[in-house]
């Protein structure tokens, strides 16, 4: 099954949606108890912490935690966005820089300025869309960031978005509420595929459509342990209390470089692998034997993956034994929490 397909549909009564490439299982989003991200709360500063330049804060959804803030005493009511995820029991993540992103823009409140995505070089494409968003933005302090789903598209289906994100923007940075509250949720699964998922697809949208698009199988597979890689080898996945631990094994490759193979492999395949999975937080790699000089063209394979992947993660290096170590920012619900 050649292209890219978008599927909508409901698992266990939860919304849900997939990216299949070329018939393979590429992202995956599904509802979850916790607040989702994107979510925005007036909240109370509780308690500081120290050592950890953080805050406790109260929410209407239990206690939520702001990192490196200064000067903010107990009792401050502040506006505050869900970043990600928490692990069951922690508080939940989030920051004070709040941002309203759509399709084609994000309206920025805290950063004024009118901005284009770098990657529109087109001149004139540049200055169509400049012209749009001075347009929209005449009489608004906020700032702006047009995104690169813009290039080419309608201009009135652009001016629509920034004015629905303005609104959102005046609803919530005018609110005069003077306890916690939830004032505006995050987007659902199918809200974020039309938000994020922008290149050219076939959407399916029909009841059912999981299963007619071989969505149920690739779950099944992602739920397991196991993730074939390119050669013969395999990713073995398996999270813990502490972190997600890999291990790269080459299967029957038994030639001198099956370890380098296997290892180039894992760089290429492991995003997705842990996007599908909705994994994050620590992760060390157990590599397959390879020499010492192959490890930069590793690192430069590693990057190029997570930097097309977008979910935030910091390639933190190799270990005294020879693991590699990265940080991943939680931006999917781990899939062993919500399918049982």
């Amino acid at each position: 099954m050649k292209g890219r397909t978008i599927v909508l549909d409901h698992i266990d009564n939860r919304e849900a949606a997939a990216l299949m490439v070329d018939g393979r299982l590429e992202d995956f989003l599904i509802a979850g108890d916790a607040p989702a991200p994107g979510t925005i709360y007036r909240a109370r500063a509780d308690r500081p912490v120290k050592g950890q330049g953080g805050m406790f804060l109260t929410t209407p959804d239990g206690p939520a935690f702001l990192r490196q803030v200064r000067g903010l005493k107990p009792g401050t009511l502040m506006l505050v966005q869900v970043t990600g995820y928490a692990e069951p029991g922690k508080a939940l993540p989030v920051t004070d820089r709040i941002l309203f992103k759509s399709r084609y823009a994000i309206v920025t409140p805290d950063a004024p300025g009118l901005n284009i995505s770098r990657s529109i070089r087109d001149e004139a494409e540049r200055d169509r869309l400049l012209e749009i968003a001075h347009e929209c933005m005449e009489n608004s302090d906020y700032g702006l960031i047009l995104r690169s789903c813009c290039e080419g598209e309608d201009a009135g289906e652009i001016a629509q978005d920034i004015s629905a994100m303005l609104a959102h923007a005046d609803q919530v940075m005018n609110d005069l509420g003077t306890e916690p509250d939830l004032l505006l949720e995050g987007d659902g699964p199918h809200v974020l595929a039309w938000r994020d998922w922008t290149d050219p697809a076939e959407v399916v949208t029909h009841a059912g459509g999981f299963e007619e698009q071989g969505v149920l199988d690739a779950l099944d597979m992602a739920r397991g342990i196991s993730e074939p890689l390119q050669g013969g080898g395999h990713l073995y996945i398996q999270p813990t209390r502490a972190l997600v631990a890999v291990d790269v094994n080459t299967g029957s490759d038994t030639s001198l470089a099956a370890g380098t193979k296997a290892n180039f492999a894992c760089a290429k395949a492991l995003a997705r692998a842990l996007r599908v999975r909705g994994l994050g937080g620590q992760i060390t790699l157990d590599l397959a034997p390879m020499p010492k000089k192959d490890r930069r063209g590793f690192e430069s394979a590693l990057r190029a993956a997570f930097k097309a992947d977008g979910i935030e993660t910091i390639l933190a290096g190799w270990t005294p034994l020879g693991h590699y170590e990265l940080q991943r920012k939680r931006g999917r619900i781990p899939l062993t929490e919500v399918l049982k």
